[in-house]
């Protein structure tokens, strides 16, 4: 049986330093997608994609490892991308009721369009189907972007994100896209002062 690791084939994109942040070309990822908007805490539509991106991301690992391709692989971490209609908004933490949100997760390049339907089918047999109807796989590509890893509570990310706009724009870049975050610890089970977080800003 094969075994892949792809946190350490794409090490410099899940492994950044929080010493200081980096510039890193991201290439075209296969990733399992969900679109939602509002305030993400305490949201049941928020929970409800996690939950099928998780459900769908483990069904396709273990298909794919006791199929005929036999490759086992860890699954990758959960993403987000935020952003708001005004910009503005999302800079303000009291308009969270604002913001809009996609979920993903990233796939290995093999995984097809075929596998996710099947491992929808798997998921219904199983009566475990909540929200899946809500995941699509989809190319995601952004390219140029910056990014740095930040230690802390989601709500006190706002200083160091400002801090990454400003490097930067002194670099001579501008900014583009969404505002992108990769979520390294357990949420559920990790005390807020230690989360860590990959903060991204697509670049141009």
């Amino acid at each position: 049986m094969l075994t892949i690791d792809l946190k350490k084939q794409w090490k410099e994109l899940y492994k950044p330093t929080a010493k200081e942040m980096s510039f890193v070309d991201v290439p075209a990822f296969n990733c399992l997608m969900a679109d939602g908007a509002g305030d993400p805490n305490g949201s049941a539509s928020f929970e409800e994609a996690i939950h099928a991106l998780f459900s769908l991301s483990y069904t396709l690992k273990f298909m794919v490892k006791k199929g005929a391709r036999m490759i086992d692989y860890g699954v990758m971490p959960l993403e987000g991308l935020w952003w708001a209609d005004d910009p503005a908004d999302f800079v303000q933490q009291h308009k969270k009721d604002r913001w809009k949100w996609t979920l993903l997760i990233v796939q290995p390049d093999f995984i097809t369009v075929e596998d996710v339907l099947a491992a929808r089918d798997e998921l219904r047999r199983k009566k475990k189907d909540a929200g899946i109807q809500r995941v699509r796989l989809e190319s995601c590509h952004e390219g140029p972007s910056a990014q740095l890893l930040y230690t802390g509570p989601y709500a006190d990310e706002g200083p160091t994100v400002a801090r990454m706009h400003e490097e930067i724009q002194a670099a001579g870049r501008q900014l583009r896209g969404h505002h992108h975050e990769i979520y390294l610890s357990d949420m559920r089970r990790t005390a807020p002062e230690k989360l860590k977080t990959i903060l991204r800003q697509p670049v141009e």
